[in-house]
């Protein structure tokens, strides 16, 4: 089944929710293996990054602001927590990387608000590893909402990074992009706090 997020009646992203119900495939445990422990991942959802790299040995802890999506990821024995990144985060200034997939650079519409947050929880030469939007794709600030069905969320605010542009939002925000790859028609971005 499929969900979309809308931007006044554009689609900027299909939600593959089996997709994000099922365990990560190759490409994302590849990626998984570039986030040094202990990871943090940013709007985790159900927790299938989180619980792949617990149960690879690694330390790793989840934050979404969705209840039900929070909800499965406890009764799958993820370890996450019910709250924004902009909250209170657990061992602040100790996490070694810091996972944005799925779009989450979009996260609160403000992909340098959010990158200088994720500095604060990071340690020195912390990295992060985001999932971006694909070339010619341009970056924009959007105020979005999710289609499922009849079911239709409030609306809330949201970026798209696009792959060009993610070198200079990383630089603004005090990181050195140091690699950008596409696997299984998506694209990702490892950066690097200075």
């Amino acid at each position: 089944m499929t969900a979309r997020l809308v931007a006044d009646d554009e689609i900027v992203m299909h939600l593959e929710v089996d997709r994000y119900l099922s365990a990560p495939s190759p490409a994302e445990r590849e990626l998984l293996e570039r986030a040094p422990s202990p990871v943090l991942d940013v709007g985790c959802g159900p927790g299938r990054h989180v619980l792949a790299l617990v149960e690879s040995g690694r330390v790793a802890l989840g934050v979404d602001v969705a209840p039900s999506a929070v909800d499965i990821a406890t009764k799958r024995g993820a370890p996450v927590l019910l709250r924004s990144v902009f909250e209170r985060v657990p061992a602040s200034g100790r996490w070694a990387s810091a996972l944005l997939l799925d779009g989450n650079i979009g996260i609160g519409g403000n992909p340098h608000a959010l990158l200088v947050r994720l500095a604060e929880l990071l340690h020195s030469g912390g990295r992060v590893v985001a999932e971006v939007e694909a070339p010619g794709t341009s970056t924009r600030w959007l105020n979005v909402r999710i289609e499922w069905g009849d079911r239709i969320s409030p609306a809330f605010p949201w970026a798209r990074v696009g792959v060009d542009d993610i070198g200079d939002v990383a630089a603004r925000a005090g990181y050195q992009l140091e690699e950008i790859w596409s696997a299984e028609g998506r694209w990702f971005a490892h950066m690097k706090l200075r």
